[in-house]
C-alpha cells in the first residue's frame, strides 16, 4: 500500500528554485562586475575571485567539518554573497581583508543563524559594516583608488607602488569634508568640475560596485524582467532619498547636497537594487516593502548629512532588517483577522 503524504497548501509548484534565483542575481550583477574589470583590470578580477572563493570555501568547510551536514554551496547563495562583498570593497583591498569579510558574512551573519532563509541580516552588508568599523583606513578615504586617468577628488593623487592606481576620496566623502570646512556646495562642484554624467558612468574612487550607476540599473531591469524581485523596495528607497534630501537642499543649498547627487553618489543604487531586496531579510508584503524602503532612504540621508560617515546605506539597511519581523505582520486585507471573504 502506497503511503500518501499530505502537506499544507500551496500545492502548486513553480519552476523557481534557490539556485535559479541566485543565478539570475549573479547575471544581474555582471554589468557592474564587468565595468569594474574594465576600469581596474586585474585588481578587480582578483577582488571578485578571492571574495567568491572565500565565501564558497568557508561555507563548505563549516558545513562539512563543524556542522557535519549536507553542503549547500550548490544553491549559489555563497557566490552571490561573494560578488556583493567584492562590489562593496575598495578594488585594492588586501586578501586578508576580503577573507575576514567572507568569514563574517558566511560564518557569523548566515550559518550561525541557521543558514540561508534563517538569517536576520544581509550577510554582505554585515561584512561591510564590520570591516568599515574595524578597518576604517582600508575602507574609507585614501584607501579608495581610481584607475589610471580616473577622476580624482581633492589634492594631487598619491601613486601606489604595489598597484597601478591612484588614491582619492569618493565624491560623498570629499563633498562632506569640504562642507565641514565651510565651503559651499556650488563652489565644490564648480572647483572639481564634477557633473552628473560622471556619476552615471565615471572613473573615480569608490567601492568596486559604485563606479557605474548605468551598470547597476541594467542589472535591476534584468531582475524585474525575470520577476526575481518587485520594484517596491528599490523605488521606495530612491524616492525617499530624493524627497528627504531635496527638502534639506531647498532649505539650505549651500550646506546640503541635492537629490540627484544623493541618488547617484555612493552605494545607494547598489544597496537599493541588490541588497535591500534580499528575499530573506526584507518584508513579504507590498506595504511592508514600501515602509522598509522608506525607512532605508530616510536613515541613509540622516547619516549622510548629519552623521560621522559620508555613506549610510549599509547602516540603514541593517537597521531596517531588524524591523522585518514587525513589518511582516502587515497583512493584506483578505488575510487580516476578521476580514470577510
Amino acid at each position: 500500500m502506497n503511503k500518501l503524504i499530505v502537506s499544507p497548501s500551496p500545492h502548486i509548484h513553480g519552476k523557481e528554485n534557490t539556485s535559479r534565483l541566485m543565478g539570475d542575481v549573479i547575471i544581474a550583477l555582471m554589468p557592474a562586475v564587468l565595468v569594474s574589470i574594465y576600469f581596474f583590470g586585474l585588481s578587480a578580477i582578483h577582488l571578485v575571485l578571492v571574495s567568491v572563493f572565500s565565501c564558497v570555501a568557508i561555507e563548505y568547510l563549516i558545513q562539512k567539518f563543524l556542522l557535519k551536514g549536507k553542503s549547500t554551496i550548490g544553491d549559489l547563495s555563497a557566490v552571490v554573497t561573494g560578488v556583493l562583498i567584492a562590489l562593496n570593497l575598495p578594488v585594492c583591498s588586501p586578501w586578508w581583508l576580503i577573507l575576514i569579510g567572507a568569514i563574517v558574512a558566511i560564518g557569523i551573519a548566515k550559518i550561525s543563524f541557521g543558514g540561508l532563509g534563517q538569517n536576520f541580516f544581509n550577510p554582505a552588508i554585515v561584512a561591510r559594516v564590520i570591516l568599515l568599523v574595524s578597518f576604517p583606513v582600508f575602507m574609507t578615504g585614501t584607501a579608495f583608488h581610481a584607475p589610471e586617468g580616473g577622476y580624482i577628488f581633492g589634492n594631487a593623487p598619491e601613486i601606489t607602488s604595489a598597484l597601478d592606481a591612484t588614491s582619492g576620496a569618493t565624491p560623498l566623502a570629499f563633498v562632506k569634508e569640504q562642507l565641514a570646512q565651510g565651503a559651499s556646495l556650488q563652489d565644490i562642484m564648480s572647483n572639481q568640475n564634477l557633473s552628473y554624467t560622471q556619476l552615471l558612468f565615471a572613473r573615480m574612487g569608490g567601492s568596486s560596485g559604485e563606479i557605474s550607476a548605468i551598470a547597476l540599473l541594467l542589472g535591476f531591469i534584468y531582475l524585474l524582467i525575470r520577476r526575481v524581485i518587485k520594484p517596491y523596495i528599490s523605488l521606495s528607497v530612491i524616492l525617499s532619498v530624493a524627497i528627504f534630501s531635496g527638502i534639506l537642499w531647498l532649505s539650505d543649498p549651500s550646506k546640503f547636497t541635492d537629490p540627484l547627487f544623493n541618488v547617484l553618489g555612493g552605494g545607494l543604487l547598489l544597496g537599493a537594487f541588490f541588497m535591500a531586496t534580499d528575499y530573506v531579510t526584507s518584508p513579504m508584503t507590498m506595504w511592508g516593502q514600501i515602509i522598509f524602503g522608506l525607512g532605508i532612504g530616510v536613515i541613509t540621508v540622516l547619516i549622510r548629512e548629519f552623521g560621522a560617515y559620508p555613506e549610510g546605506v549599509s547602516f540603514a539597511i541593517l537597521i531596517m532588517n531588524a524591523t522585518v519581523p514587525l513589518l511582516n505582520k502587515i497583512k493584506p486585507k483578505r488575510f487580516a483577522k476578521g476580514a470577510h471573504s
